[in-house]
C-alpha cells in the first residue's frame, strides 16, 4: 500500500473519530518518513480530537518548523492554544494566518469564536460576516447545501443572541431554515425565542414543523437530541407536561448514550476537596491582595446564577465577564491531578509571598477590553473552589445561588448542556446524586467559613426583587444603581448559557414550584434528593 492510500485511510479514521488509530498510523509512517509536515499535522489533529491539546500543540509546532507557512497546522495550533486558555498566542496565530492568506475561511470562523470567549461580540460578528462573504464568493455551486455556510450563519445568529439582538437572530435563523428546512440546531435556537401558545398560530406552526422533522426515522442522533429538547420546551410552554416529559426524557437518554456520565469523577473530586480542606486553616490567606476585586457567582447550574450576574453586572462599576473556566483551569494546572488535590503544594502556595494563583487567573483578562475594577465570574461550579477562593482571593465576594432542589433538578433535566463537565446532567439518578454532593460540599463550606458566603435564594429574589437586590449590593459593597433593578434593559453583559432567554426578561416567578407538574414523571430523581443537607 503506497503512502497516498495510507493517508487516505487515516483521514477516513479522523472523520470517523477513530483518533487512536490515526495516531498509531501516523507514528508508523513517521518512523519511515520522518519530518513530514502533513503527517505531523494529522497527528496533532488526532490528539486534538482526544482533547489532549498539549500533545496536539507539540505536533503542530513540529509541522510548522518543517513548513513555516503550513496554514492548516497554524490554524490547528491556534485552536488548541485557545482550548487551553492561551488566548494571546491563539490570537497571534490567527492574525498570522490572515496576513499569509486573507481568504482562509476557517480562520475567520475560529478567530470569531475566540472573540466571543473574550466578550468581543461586535468583533466576532464582523469576522463571521467576512467568512460568509468569502464562502459565497468561493462556493459558486450548490451553495444552498454548503454545510460550512450554515455553520457560520448559526454561529453568527448565536453571537447576536448573546448580546440581546433577538430580531437579527431570528432573521438569520429563518434564513438557515429557508436553506435547510430540517436544520435541527436552528429550530432549537428559534424555539428558545418563542413562547408557544395555542392562540399564537406562528408558534403552533413552528411546533408542527419540528414535529414533522422529528418523525423522520432517518434523523441522526445529534438532530434527534436538539429536536427532543426543543419539543420538550414547546410542550412545557403549552402545559402539556406528559408530552414535554416524553421528549425531554428522550433527549437525555440520547445524550447519555452519546456522552456517558462523568458523575464518578465529580464524586472523587468533591470528596477529596472535603478531605483536603477539613484541617486547612482558611483564615490564613496569601498575603498578596489581587489588584481587581472578583465577585464569584456560583451554585448549582440552573439555580439563578445568570440572573444574579445580570443584576450585579448592570452596575456602572462592574464588568460582567460571564461564565469563565479560568479559575478551574488555574487550580487544576497547579494543584489537581486525577481528581486529587496536592495538599502540600496548596499549603506551600498559601504561605508564599507571591500570589501566583491570582496573577495566573488575572492574566486571562489581558485581552479583554474593560476598565472596571470589579469583575463578576459567573461559573456555577466554582462552588467547588470556595476554599481556594478564600485563600487566594481574600478581597473577593461570593454569591451562592440556590433554589428549591426539585425545581433546580427539573431545570437541569429540561436543558441540553454543551460542556462535557455537565455530562452528569443527562440522567435522572446522576442529577439527584450530584445535587446531593453539591449540598454536602456547600454545608462544609458554610460551617467552615460562614461569613464569607452570601446565600441568595432564588425564590426570595423573584418574590422580593427590590429588597433582595439591595441586600446583594450591600454585601458586595456597591452603591445603589437603578440599572440593577432593571437588568432586562441592559445588554452590556453577554449571556452564553442556556439561561439566555429567561435572564433577558424582567424577573418572573412562573418557574417556582413547577416541579409539582412533573412529580409523576420524575419521582425517581426527586425521591433521591437529600433535602436535609
Amino acid at each position: 500500500m503506497d503512502l497516498v492510500e495510507k493517508v487516505k485511510i487515516l483521514n477516513n479514521h479522523l472523520k470517523a473519530r477513530n483518533f487512536s488509530k490515526v495516531i498509531e498510523g501516523c507514528l508508523r509512517i513517521s518512523k519511515k518518513i520522518p519530518n513530514n509536515s502533513y503527517i505531523l499535522n494529522l497527528t496533532g489533529m488526532a490528539y486534538q480530537g482526544l482533547a489532549q491539546h498539549k500533545n496536539a500543540i507539540y505536533f503542530f509546532n513540529e509541522a510548522i518548523k518543517i513548513e513555516t507557512n503550513n496554514i492548516a497546522a497554524i490554524n490547528n495550533l491556534a485552536n488548541s492554544l485557545k482550548a487551553i486558555g492561551d488566548f494571546e498566542n491563539s490570537k497571534f496565530n490567527y492574525e498570522r494566518i490572515l496576513k499569509l492568506d486573507p481568504n482562509y475561511i476557517n480562520t475567520y470562523n475560529n478567530y470569531a469564536n475566540l472573540k466571543t470567549l473574550l466578550n468581543d461580540y461586535e468583533g466576532a460578528i464582523d469576522l463571521y460576516k467576512k467568512a460568509l462573504i468569502l464562502i459565497k464568493k468561493n462556493y459558486s455551486t450548490a451553495i444552498s447545501l454548503n454545510e460550512k455556510l450554515l455553520n457560520i450563519m448559526f454561529s453568527l445568529a448565536s453571537a447576536h443572541l448573546s448580546i440581546n439582538q433577538t430580531d437579527e437572530t431570528k432573521k438569520i435563523v429563518n434564513e438557515i431554515i429557508d436553506i435547510d428546512p430540517n436544520h435541527a440546531g436552528a429550530h432549537k435556537l428559534l424555539s428558545s425565542l418563542i413562547k408557544y401558545n395555542i392562540e399564537n398560530s406562528e408558534s403552533m406552526e413552528h411546533l408542527r414543523k419540528m414535529q414533522n422533522i422529528a418523525n423522520d426515522n432517518n434523523l441522526n442522533k445529534d438532530k434527534k437530541i436538539d429536536l427532543s429538547f426543543a419539543l420538550g420546551k414547546s410542550y412545557d410552554d403549552l402545559k402539556d407536561y406528559q408530552r414535554a416529559y416524553t421528549y425531554l426524557e428522550q433527549g437525555n437518554k440520547l445524550r447519555f448514550e452519546k456522552f456517558g456520565s462523568n458523575y464518578q469523577s465529580e464524586l472523587k473530586l468533591i470528596k477529596n476537596i472535603i478531605d483536603t480542606f477539613k484541617d486547612i486553616d482558611l483564615q490564613k490567606q496569601n498575603s498578596q491582595i489581587p489588584s481587581k476585586k472578583i465577585i464569584f457567582i456560583c451554585g448549582m447550574p440552573r439555580s439563578g446564577t445568570t440572573l444574579a450576574e445580570q443584576i450585579i453586572a448592570s452596575h456602572n462599576e462592574v464588568y460582567g465577564a460571564g461564565e469563565l473556566i479560568y479559575l478551574q483551569e488555574t487550580l487544576t494546572n497547579n494543584f489537581i491531578n486525577e481528581h486529587k488535590i496536592n495538599k502540600q503544594r496548596l499549603i506551600d502556595f498559601q504561605n508564599a509571598k507571591y500570589n501566583s494563583i491570582v496573577n495566573e487567573y488575572l492574566n486571562h483578562f489581558n485581552l479583554y477590553n474593560f476598565s472596571e475594577k470589579i469583575i463578576t465570574d459567573k461559573a456555577p461550579q466554582n462552588f467547588k473552589w470556595i476554599g481556594f477562593i478564600k485563600i487566594f482571593f481574600p478581597n473577593s465576594k461570593i454569591i451562592h445561588c440556590y433554589r428549591n432542589p426539585k425545581d433546580n433538578c427539573l431545570s437541569l433535566f429540561k436543558n441540553s448542556f454543551a460542556s462535557t463537565m455537565m455530562n452528569w446532567a443527562n440522567d435522572q439518578e446522576d442529577i439527584a446524586k450530584y445535587y446531593n454532593l453539591y449540598s454536602e460540599l456547600m454545608k462544609f463550606w458554610k460551617d467552615k467559613i460562614p461569613n464569607f458566603i452570601y446565600n441568595l435564594e432564588y425564590e426570595s429574589l423573584v418574590n422580593n426583587k427590590d429588597i433582595e437586590i439591595k441586600k446583594i449590593l450591600d454585601f458586595c459593597n456597591l452603591s445603589l444603581d437603578e440599572k440593577c433593578f432593571n437588568h432586562q434593559d441592559n445588554s452590556k453583559t453577554p449571556i452564553k448559557t442556556v439561561s439566555i432567554s429567561q435572564a433577558r426578561q424582567p424577573i418572573y416567578n412562573s418557574s417556582v414550584n413547577l416541579n409539582s407538574k412533573y412529580d409523576k414523571y420524575l419521582g425517581k430523581m426527586f425521591n433521591l434528593l437529600n433535602t436535609n443537607l
